[in-house]
């Protein structure tokens, strides 16, 4: 019952006409003092309400005294408010002032669901190219906005981390004060038609948070680190065992020098 009230008031309706409405489909049919007495609120309320819901054609007032107010079949009403919620959507879309150009900047999403919400959003709006630099885990999320995506032609460009064959994971920068780092984290990046770019870490909970931004910077940065990343692959399937002979501990030891300062042992992969 919470569920439904919570949805037809996210559709507009208001906390007494939801209640209103939810009596009403559950009795069939009513009068307002039925349905005040029922819920247990004042009758010029409820009467005030089914006015407006009357007027807007979501319930209907049957002939006799006193009068009898019914609401629209599940079907029905779903298909009306549906119909008008397009319509609004493209009023707002044509009508919605374009003011001047605005500097490129840098917001946060936090949760889940506002993340994978905030980038299907964009991966739908994609017209040439994705870059993806994920774990399979997150990618699975995204499956069908990605392969929607590819049908419409769009270009994806991928780098998948997670136990499959990819990129050889780096060693990671320990803190500087020596501080635990939370666990389980699972950093992921995408860029889209190199202009709108997310960077984020989804965690073991469930929880994520990520920074969504269009400055060319950062843009840059992602692309590049991808390049990167993606041609040291490249090199280590070809020259593998050729780095292994030539360079031994000394290939480690570059990774030391700049990542791990000086500790004394790079963490075992």
């Amino acid at each position: 019952m919470e569920q439904l009230l919570l949805h037809l008031r996210n559709l507009g309706f208001t906390e007494m006409e939801s209640k209103i409405m939810v009596e009403l489909a559950a009795k069939g049919q009513a009068s307002g003092y039925e349905v005040a007495k029922q819920l247990g609120v004042s009758r010029s309320n409820v009467y005030a309400a089914l006015q407006r819901l009357t007027q807007q054609g979501y319930v209907r007032c049957g002939e006799g005294e006193p009068a009898r107010y019914s609401v629209l079949n599940p079907e029905e009403l779903a298909l009306m408010i549906s119909g008008r919620v397009q319509d609004s959507l493209l009023f707002v879309e044509n009508e919605m002032p374009r003011g001047g150009p605005v500097s490129p900047s840098f917001y946060n999403v936090e949760g889940e669901r506002n993340v994978l919400g905030t980038l299907i959003r964009q991966l739908n709006t994609a017209k040439q190219e994705i870059v993806v630099d994920v774990w399979r885990e997150e990618a699975s999320l995204l499956r069908n906005e990605l392969e929607q995506a590819e049908l419409r032609g769009v270009k994806l460009l991928w780098a998948f981390d997670g136990g499959n064959a990819g990129p050889v994971p780096y060693p990671a920068w320990p803190p500087l004060d020596g501080g635990a780092k939370r666990e389980g984290g699972r950093k992921f990046s995408f860029v889209i038609d190199r202009g709108w770019c997310m960077l984020g870490m989804r965690y073991e909970d469930g929880a994520a948070q990520a920074v969504v931004t269009e400055h060319p910077v950062l843009v840059e940065l992602l692309l590049n680190h991808f390049t990167q990343e993606m041609v040291l692959f490249e090199l280590e399937q070809d020259m593998g065992p050729e780095l292994e002979r030539r360079y031994g501990e000394r290939y480690a030891n570059i990774y030391r020098k700049y990542v791990m300062h000086d500790q004394d042992e790079i963490p075992e992969e």
